[in-house]
């Protein structure tokens, strides 16, 4: 490893949000004659429009212009996969909080006072809302998939043991601390330049250049940081920015439009909820022989991301688990109510708290320590190692990572600990589970799993760096930055990243999939070496040493005994006239993935890890602390031990939150009432745990990644599961039965779950 990878080097722009002097959307120079815009968001959840007046509206104070569905001089639609996502409702509304039409106006305020006197009559349609209601009415928004491997049903008639039950999740909204904001430029010629908050300015370029009727290279995208976004902002940012641009081109002033958090919650897209049926055969010992998954989806009134969404979940139905014998079905749901998308995780969380929950099924049932019922069923050696969809585990290291946990996290002590207290306490209960995450990496699209990037370097030796991926606060930047001065000898402080943009880099892919370092980290390093092979045949000739004996390193470049500065090997180049820039791309090799019938290798590797949670539930009340945490991740060589941490930290704690905390609730008319901090409630510091220990699990990843690192963007998440199953475990030692907490497990939850266990030997008592 060199001298710059593998540090712990500081964020590139840690300085400047401490200082608050770091640059979001909103924060950038108002443009002369700028105006502010709103979207009136539809009252109802499905409706047709059959009259609007919006004259009223346009003679506002203060208004410049209106427009709705049939002032779009392109597409009507930013549908990012398929259609069906208006810009703005064509005459039929399908969500409480869709976008109607638009204003741009002198100040946000009059925008506001202009939206309120638009006159509109709907004619009130029946809304599905639920999965259930869904699935009652076969409402989908696309096919059902089934994913079928050996013969589970026979395996299942077969099974000594069986059990089959329901479980359900909530969504999750992606509370990004920077809502949805977009500026628009106009430009020469009809151009348009887009200042987006957004994680793919491609997909908002290729957008607003469909809606604007203008070709792509028309419109300019650019992103230089986002306060958060976890997925919100990968294909739900277009709206924003498409309807800020055609407010633009149709006034020919700059437009910002910036969502309040009320509106950014009711009109964005949330974490898929599904409702899970299952059915599993085991033996005595808790090795499971065949299952079957039922996973419903809410996917909301549009495609949108859900078919990739779903289709990860059933892909990650295994989790760290072999299952010789499995029918995972899936039904993507249509309800009136905001399209789901794509979320941290991106589907593998809900897949794996199913077989989590099933895990913990039937080691109650069998009355075993569940975490040997876990270790009982880890993939292994062949033929235990395939997977579902047919793709080989050939660098699984669960069974050893998890045990090293157990060892360092105490867990048998602590799990003896925790009955003793549980013995000894009769309002108070504490409960500890330690479970597993094995996550596939690589964007389950083939055709995304590319990157690109541009690096110059300048005549003072000083280096600049563009690619494709986009600065979210996880420190994607820090990292690329790090792999291109490992390229050249440099410190980080020679390296800077500009802003992601279209003009620059084309045709990028989403920073998503946990993909962003492996890809564009890799097209970086392509980039850089290519300029570093041009200067090392320029050192070459003045050393008299072959080129391959050349070496960059501490700002120096040497060979044959002799070395001189990186800078005077630049400028010997540039006299030379010899290219100082350079392109760079990567593919992701080794994918082949059918989708018809979702088998193959959709992922190039796997990222594992574990967590022990420890929690303390008062049976009274429901209300319950998470005391305690360890966690074991696997980065691979980490580019930067320092980000991935935080990056497992914060991730850890974004899961737990949506596990616990977090609920989203619609009423019967299907209006999102969870839509501001007073009712949707996030973690917080005091809901971290005091007790937090996090460390890295020492491995190189056995596929060829930049450096031999793992992502670490999504997987962390998941090892949140383990705070599930440690009220689980509390919930467990309060009655007897089933226990019957879903998910989040808020405290109302976990108080109905520990009074469904105590009523079971209410009637039990009864009964004799």
């Amino acid at each position: 490893m060199s001298a710059v990878v593998g540090t712990s080097a500081v964020h590139d722009s840690a300085h400047l949000h401490v200082c608050g002097t770091a640059r979001y959307l909103d924060d950038l120079p108002e443009p002369a004659g700028l105006l502010h815009a709103f979207i009136a968001l539809s009252p109802h959840a499905h409706a047709r429009i059959s009259a609007m007046d919006l004259s009223a509206v346009a003679t506002a104070p203060g208004v410049v212009a209106v427009m709705a569905a049939a002032d779009v001089p392109g597409v009507n639609d930013v549908g990012p996969a398929m259609p069906g996502d208006p810009i703005f409702a064509p005459g039929l509304v399908e969500y409480h909080g869709q976008s109607i039409f638009a204003v741009a106006a002198g100040s946000i305020g009059a925008a506001r006072r202009a939206a309120a006197l638009a006159k509109i009559e709907y004619e009130l349609l029946q809304p599905i809302l639920t999965i259930d209601d869904a699935m009652a009415q076969q409402a989908f928004v696309l096919p059902s998939k089934t994913l079928r491997r050996g013969n589970p049903e026979a395996a299942l008639a077969a099974a000594p043991h069986r059990l089959s039950g329901r479980l359900a999740m909530g969504g999750q909204e992606h509370f990004y601390l920077e809502g949805q904001a977009a500026l628009a430029v106009p430009g020469e010629d009809g151009d348009i330049v887009v200042h987006g908050s957004t994680q793919h300015p491609t997909e908002v370029q290729h957008l607003t250049a469909r809606a604007l009727g203008l070709s792509d290279h028309a419109v300019v995208c650019q992103t230089r940081r986002m306060g958060g976004a976890f997925g919100g902002k990968e294909s739900q940012a277009s709206l924003v920015a498409v309807i800020a641009a055609l407010l633009a081109q149709r006034t020919g002033r700059p437009v910002k439009l910036r969502l309040d958090r009320d509106d950014d919650m009711i009109l964005t897209g949330k974490r898929h909820d599904f409702r899970v049926l299952y059915d599993v055969g085991f033996d005595g010992e808790g090795v499971v022989s065949a299952i079957s998954f039922d996973f419903a989806s809410r996917c909301g009134m549009s495609p949108d991301l859900s078919a990739a969404i779903n289709d990860r979940a059933m892909f990650h139905a295994d989790n760290a688990y072999f299952l010789e014998h499995a029918l995972i079905v899936s039904h993507r749901c249509k309800t009136h109510t905001v399209s789901n998308t794509a979320f941290r995780g991106f589907g593998g969380p809900q897949g794996m708290v199913a077989i989590e929950h099933v895990m913990d099924a039937i080691a109650r049932h069998l009355d075993l320590e569940p975490l040997l019922v876990r270790q009982r069923n880890f993939y292994g050696a062949a033929p235990r190692n395939v997977t579902p969809y047919g793709m080989r585990v050939e660098d699984n290291i669960t069974s050893a990572l998890v045990a090293k946990l157990a060892e360092t996290a105490d867990y048998a002590t602590r799990r003896a600990d925790v009955s003793a207290f549980n013995a000894a306490h009769l309002w108070r209960k504490r409960g500890i589970a330690l479970t597993p995450v094995k996550f596939g990496i690589s964007f389950t699209l083939t055709q995304m799993n590319q990157a690109g990037a541009l690096v110059h370097v300048y005549t003072d030796g000083s280096v600049l760096l563009n690619h494709g991926g986009t600065e979210m606060g996880q420190g994607l930047n820090t990292k690329v930055a790090m792999i291109v001065a490992d390229v050249f000898g440099l410190s980080l402080a020679r390296v800077k990243i500009t802003a992601t943009t279209t003009e620059k880099v084309p045709n990028t892919s989403p920073t998503a999939a946990s993909s962003g370092s492996d890809l564009n980290g890799r097209a970086a390093q392509v980039a850089a070496e290519t300029i570093r092979d041009r200067l090392a045949g320029v050192a070459s000739a003045d050393f008299g040493v072959p080129a391959e004996q050349i070496r960059f390193m501490d700002g120096l470049v040497s060979g044959g005994g002799k070395s001189q500065s990186f800078v005077e090997i630049v400028r010997s180049a540039y006299r030379q006239r010899l290219s100082l820039s350079s392109t760079g791309f990567y593919r992701t090799p080794g994918l082949a993935y059918d989708a018809e019938t979702m088998t193959g290798r959709p992922f190039f590797y796997f990222a594992y890890g574990a967590a022990v949670s420890e929690v303390e539930i008062d049976t009274l009340t429901g209300e319950y602390r998470l005391t305690r945490v360890d966690i074991l991740h696997d980065c691979g060589r980490s580019l930067n031990p320092a980000i991935d941490i935080g990056q497992i930290e914060g991730g850890f704690v974004q899961g737990a939150g949506w596990l616990t905390t977090e609920e989203l609730w619609w009423d019967e008319r299907g209006r999102l009432r969870t839509h501001a901090p007073s009712t949707y409630k996030i973690p917080a510091c005091g809901d971290v745990p005091a007790d937090f220990r996090v460390a890295l699990y020492h491995n190189e990843n056995v596929e060829e990644t930049v450096h031999r690192a793992k992502a670490v963007g999504e997987p962390p998440l998941m090892l949140a599961i383990s705070v599930l199953h440690a009220l689980r475990d509390a919930v467990a030692s309060v009655g007897s039965g089933p226990v019957a907490l879903d998910a989040p497990a808020t405290p109302e939850r976990v108080l109905m779950a520990i009074e469904s266990r105590r009523s079971q030997v209410a009637l039990a008592e009864a009964a004799e």
